[in-house]
């Protein structure tokens, strides 16, 4: 099945498109801006239910250079994309309902179903680790990385420097390492530049459809991050 578009997930398993993208594979730029668009599809809809409004970071070109530039978009429910697929009444739309029908299908399946209740489990074994791994003297922080010698996510790396998750993710973005996907609960992504050095992607595809890459932060990204932002004042550790 060839990917129209995009199918995200969120932290609880759930599946959900960007309005941005839907309005791209509808092509319906040419009739609509995308907030007349939007605006004039969400009569039909409920908000908090059907959809959600967020702001997205993404990169763009200028003058030779990326940087970051904010939109407003919103996280649409599979069953509001479909319904808004349908009312635009084009054999465009008929194609892009047809294929939210066939993803769910798929989603439903009982190997994708297996497979959900295996990274359920795996993340709930992360989760012990990490609280034995609080229990257990650290060594110093570089001999940690040097040892871990692995990219892992940001969940176990908040635990690894022993700071909060969300503390280490507002750092990131504030000083232009990450930035998040279109959608609710969208992914934490790397800047480009910034990949394989401190970060790299772990790609997922399942059944032809193919989801936002998991971000994993390298050892040398670990140790960089920690003494720019936990210990500036540390000498400085041989990479």
């Amino acid at each position: 099945m060839n990917q129209i578009i995009k199918i995200n997930t969120n932290e609880r398993g759930e599946v959900n498109v960007s309005a941005r993208e839907l309005y791209d594979a509808l092509e319906v730029r040419k009739s609509y801006r995308f907030n007349q668009w939007f605006d004039t599809n969400a009569k039909q809809l409920i908000e908090d239910e059907d959809y959600t409004s967020v702001d997205v970071t993404t990169e763009v070109k200028n003058n030779g250079g990326t940087q970051l530039r904010k939109l407003q978009d919103y996280t649409l429910t599979v069953d509001a994309a479909k319904q808004i697929a349908m009312m635009s009444g084009t054999e465009k739309g008929k194609q892009v309902r047809m294929y939210f029908i066939e993803v769910e299908k798929q989603w439903n399946s009982p190997e994708l179903m297996l497979s959900r209740s295996l990274q359920y489990a795996n993340s709930k074994l992360i989760g012990y680790e990490s609280q034995i791994a609080e229990l257990t003297p650290k060594a110093e922080m570089h001999d940690v990385f040097i040892e871990k010698g692995q990219a892992i996510g940001i969940r176990e790396a908040s635990k690894e420097l022993n700071v909060k998750q969300n503390n280490l993710i507002d750092n990131l973005m504030n000083n232009g390492y990450v930035y998040r996907t279109k959608g609710h609960h969208g992914k934490l992504q790397p800047i480009k530049k910034y990949v394989p050095k401190y970060f790299v992607l772990k790609s997922a595809s399942v059944n032809g459809v193919e989801f936002t890459p998991q971000m994993l932060i390298t050892p040398q990204g670990r140790e960089f991050f920690y003494k720019k932002f936990y210990e500036p004042d540390q000498i400085e550790m041989a990479l």
